[in-house]
């Protein structure tokens, strides 16, 4: 048993950590500013003897007492992290000092939760952890990109200079349940417009792709991750390589949610990839054989039954609106 620290605990990912850690047996400490996390997705483990929500912002030192900490402090969308860009990128930077100063003085493991966008408009398909990337570090994705590239540096350089004991995986698309109704994620986007009856927003000709993990199979690459053995650094890739363009994604979701929505075609963001897919071959060979799991349509399922309940409820609309 471990006491862990979970930043960003609060969140998508962080909160589907925190389950599996509390039912493995750890101590968990839960830290979220609750920018982007809530409550409600703890709300179930709160009271439990080994978990403990705090509030804070990891921009701030935090002085605690713990023998791991998984860092996934960030806004990860684009709608959230271009609203206040200069706080994204301090979070991401200032974060993983604040992080890596705690882990240094406890010589604690540490888990950075980096992101396939370190990869930018990749020119190498599918990506590999030796591809440097292609990354406009002043547009306005910059702030995300930049600054999770930083955030790799910084480990690294703690690793070389103080001998730190740093774990770094590059998450790729992500979903499941808990997934915020209105964080413009392609997944989240489509699923609550067609259960709303309402048109399907593609940005650009749909013709772009994605990867999608379902985040059981996440959270576990996450785990296998931190227990690989000392030295072993990463970055590893960790996402399900199965490649989608939007159109099928769309075409998949109103399959399974039904309805009568329309597709609606929009101009495709700024600096948004046109294609993303893992190669997980070191995953696959330092994780024990990890791989995903979940299949697309079983995971688009679950994730449907979750947003159809919260629907059901009252509460999607309201936040949605």
């Amino acid at each position: 048993m471990n006491r862990i620290l979970v930043t960003g605990g609060a969140g998508f990912l962080g909160s589907h950590l925190c389950d599996r850690l509390i039912e493995q047996g750890h101590d968990v400490l839960c830290v979220d500013n609750f920018y982007t996390g809530g409550k409600h997705n703890v709300a179930h483990l709160v009271g439990h003897p080994r978990f403990e929500l705090m509030r804070h912002d990891v921009t701030f030192p935090l002085y605690v007492e713990v023998d791991r900490i998984f860092n996934l402090a960030c806004p990860a969308s684009p709608v959230h992290y271009q609203y206040d860009p200069v706080q994204t990128t301090k979070t991401s930077v200032h974060g993983a000092i604040n992080m890596l100063g705690l882990a240094k003085r406890l010589k604690a493991r540490i888990l950075q939760a980096s992101t396939s966008e370190v990869y930018g408009d990749p020119e190498v398909h599918p990506q590999r952890e030796d591809y440097w990337g292609r990354v406009n570090p002043i547009g306005i994705r910059s702030c995300y990109d930049e600054g999770k590239r930083c955030a790799e540096t910084l480990f690294f350089d703690y690793w070389r200079q103080h001998n730190l004991d740093i774990k770094v995986v590059r998450i790729f698309n992500t979903y499941g349940p808990r997934m915020h109704p209105n964080d413009g994620r392609v997944v989240s986007n489509f699923i609550v417009q067609a259960l709303k009856g309402e048109d399907i927003t593609i940005y650009g000709d749909g013709s772009q792709t994605r990867s999608f993990c379902y985040v059981d199979d996440l959270v576990e690459a996450m785990q296998r991750m931190m227990d690989t053995e000392a030295g072993f650094t990463g970055p590893v890739n960790i996402g399900n390589p199965g490649e989608y363009s939007m159109l099928e994604l769309a075409e998949k979701i109103l399959s399974l949610v039904g309805g009568t929505s329309k597709l609606r075609f929009e101009p495709l963001p700024s600096d948004d990839p046109r294609q993303r897919q893992p190669d997980i071959a070191l995953a696959k060979e330092k994780l024990g054989g990890w791989a995903p799991s979940v299949p697309l349509e079983e995971g688009l399922k679950r994730t449907i039954a979750y947003f159809r309940e919260r629907l059901g409820m009252g509460k999607l609309a309201a936040r949605v609106a």
